[in-house]
């Protein structure tokens, strides 16, 4: 179905990393994971299939990526996107439609589908996706992982002999992944041919036929199923990879920050606070107590208002009714922005600047340059420093915003998914700046569904749910079990 034989490609403006000499291939009906370090040439290769190279990106190019033994480059786009459908990373980038149900019968209306033939199709996806309650919504309203499922849906619904999905987990909840895995299973059933880009792999243990590690843009290695899930914790930490088993992730309370006595503790109180949205109450009756060095994880199903909780902690978001007091002082939404930085799920919205050194102290009053370096070394970005922020790879601009919030010296830091798209490496480099960021007296939240991160820093856990907070509990080991078990044995509940 897919035979790549010594392929390389390098980006026109010599700036996006590409790759070289790759062959593999992947037989009709396979499961493939891509996976690998971030930057390691997955986007690449994801771009080189669908056939966004060579008819989007510019670049040199040579060898054969052929689908079903023609070469992509030889087919019109038309009939790649007939052959091929690609979930990207950030499903708001495909959408072309402000509706869901208008979302989904897209590809139908672009290959001419008779008006009786889409309503069919769309019964039929409806029914074997349970899309009962994503029908006839706006897009806009809907979380993360809804429009995630929207856009599978989408590619779902014209029913293409290849998907390939770029990093589908990266920012869904442990039910949402648990439906993104009943879809994969399914495609499977129907004997499609599934390549995954992911970070996030524990989830496809049990889907993939084999796997595929590059590295710096080349194949390090090709593993069947078998042999892939008998590497080691270290064999698979040094290529960059996950974990494979959530029920064998390590706590690190040895590592857990504590606060410089020499310098002023901070504490921040939340009294039975609400937030509306779209005058409806997302949440009431927050009570919460944060003081300097901790790091809490604040956790819960897509759409339980965990984004919300974070824009009204930083004032971008009014509160309805309550209050927020900083070291008892009551705090104006302009009093809050100017204590708060948060580092947005999607970055895109937050990065400026013409280069990534100057993203790094963007909006900063004398910024030092040696601290800028520090940040910018510490997450491994020093050797971008001239680059545009947007000529980073989605990991990579995680990192730029992270870094940036280390510049920021504000004293509450609220970080809206800071993993995702991050291998191993690059998600433990972001815990331990957390740690040292908590060590400095700072108050962190971190908006997350990924345990490994919260298992390597963070030191309590908030979970948000049915319109307030559900648990507030430390993460000590007499909780482990109970955050695993979450995380880790989560089926889809009658939360919402």
């Amino acid at each position: 179905m897919l035979e790549i034989s010594q392929f390389s490609f390098s980006y026109a403006n010599d700036q996006d990393e590409g790759v070289e000499n790759i062959s593999f291939h992947v037989n009709k009906g396979e499961c493939v994971l891509l996976c690998g370090k971030s930057g390691c040439g997955k986007t690449t290769m994801v771009r080189a299939i669908n056939g966004l190279i060579p008819y989007f990106y510019d670049g040199k190019r040579e060898g054969e990526v052929l689908l079903d033994g023609q070469a992509v480059e030889s087919r019109e786009m038309y009939e790649l996107s007939e052959l091929t459908g690609t979930v990207f990373q950030n499903p708001r980038s495909q959408f072309f439609n402000v509706d869901t149900d208008s979302e989904i019968v897209f590809g139908m209306e672009n290959m001419a589908y008779p008006r009786e033939k889409m309503e069919e199709r769309m019964q039929q996806v409806t029914k074997e996706l349970h899309l009962e309650k994503l029908r006839k919504r706006n897009i806009f309203h809907l979380s993360g992982g809804e429009k995630q499922k929207i856009a599978f849906s989408s590619v779902y619904a014209v029913s293409p002999e290849v998907f390939v999905l770029d990093e589908p987990s990266s920012n869904l909840d442990a039910e949402a992944i648990e439906e993104l895995k009943d879809m994969i299973a399914l495609l499977k059933r129907q004997g499609k041919t599934i390549i995954i880009s992911e970070h996030r792999i524990y989830y496809l243990r049990d889907l993939i036929d084999k796997a595929i590690v590059l590295n710096r843009g080349r194949v390090m290695s090709v593993y069947t199923r078998e042999a892939f899930l008998r590497l080691t914790d270290q064999d698979r930490q040094q290529m960059g990879l996950r974990a494979l088993e959530l029920n064998k992730v390590r706590f690190s309370h040895h590592d857990k920050p504590e606060p410089r006595n020499r310098d002023p503790l901070h504490e921040l109180v939340m009294r039975d606070v609400a937030v509306s949205h779209n005058k409806k109450k997302v949440l009431q009756g927050i009570q919460l107590t944060a003081k300097s060095g901790e790091i809490i994880a604040v956790t819960g199903h897509n759409g339980a208002g965990k984004t919300t909780f974070a824009r009204a902690l930083c004032g971008v978001h009014k509160i309805a009714s309550g209050s927020i007091d900083f070291n008892g002082q009551k705090l104006t939404a302009k009093k809050q922005a100017g204590l708060a930085y948060m580092v947005m799920q999607d970055v895109n919205y937050q990065l400026f600047a013409e280069t990534v050194e100057k993203e790094c102290a963007f909006g900063v009053k004398n910024a030092d340059p040696h601290a800028v370096w520090r940040a910018l070394e510490h997450m491994e970005l020093a050797a971008f420093a001239t680059r545009h922020p947007n000529t980073l790879s989605g990991g990579q601009k995680q990192r730029l915003a992270v870094a940036a919030s280390i510049i920021s010296k504000k004293e509450i830091l609220v970080f809206d998914e800071p993993t995702s798209g991050l291998d191993f490496g690059s998600m433990h480099n972001v815990a331990s700046i957390l740690r040292g960021l908590a060590a400095a007296n700072k108050i962190i939240f971190v908006i997350t569904h990924d345990l490994e991160f919260i298992a390597s820093c963070c030191t309590r856990i908030v979970r948000l749910g049915t319109g307030g907070m559900q648990e507030d509990y430390l993460l000590n080991e007499e909780n482990e079990q109970r955050t695993i078990h979450y995380f880790a044995n989560y089926k889809a509940k009658a939360e919402r």
